[in-house]
C-alpha cells in the first residue's frame, strides 16, 4: 500500500505563507483523490481541500481563495499552498488519499 510522508510543516507570522508537501512511496497516478485534512487541538480533523487525478478541486470554506492545492503525478506528491496564514490556521496537517492511510502529519504554527 502507498505510504504518505508530510513535510513543510512549521512556524510562521500571521499573514505568511507555508508550502506543504506529500510525498508518496509509490504511485499516485491510480489514487482518485488526494486531500489536505488538519487537526487543531481540542478539535476534530477536518478537510482542508482535496484534488481528483484530473485535477477537480475542493475547497473547505473557510480556505477558498486562501490556499491552492495541486498534484504531481509524476513525482507522486500532492502539495498545499497555505496564503495569508491566521493562528487559527495552527494544526497538524495530514494527507490522505482516497485508497491510502492517513501520514503521520506536519505541524504548522502561526504566531507571532
Amino acid at each position: 500500500q502507498v505510504q504518505l510522508v508530510e513535510s513543510g510543516g512549521g512556524l510562521a507570522q500571521p499573514g505568511g505563507s507555508l508550502r506543504l508537501s506529500c510525498a508518496a512511496s509509490g504511485s499516485i497516478d491510480s489514487i482518485y483523490e488526494m486531500g489536505w485534512y488538519r487537526q487543531a487541538p481540542g478539535k476534530q480533523r477536518e478537510l482542508v481541500a482535496r484534488i481528483t487525478r484530473v485535477g477537480g478541486t475542493y475547497f473547505a470554506d473557510a480556505e477558498k481563495g486562501r490556499v491552492t492545492i495541486w498534484r504531481d503525478n509524476a513525482k507522486n506528491t500532492v502539495y498545499l499552498q497555505l496564503n495569508s496564514l491566521k493562528p487559527e490556521d495552527t494544526a497538524v496537517y495530514y494527507c490522505k488519499g482516497s485508497t491510502t492511510d492517513w501520514g503521520q502529519g506536519t505541524q504548522v504554527t502561526v504566531s507571532s
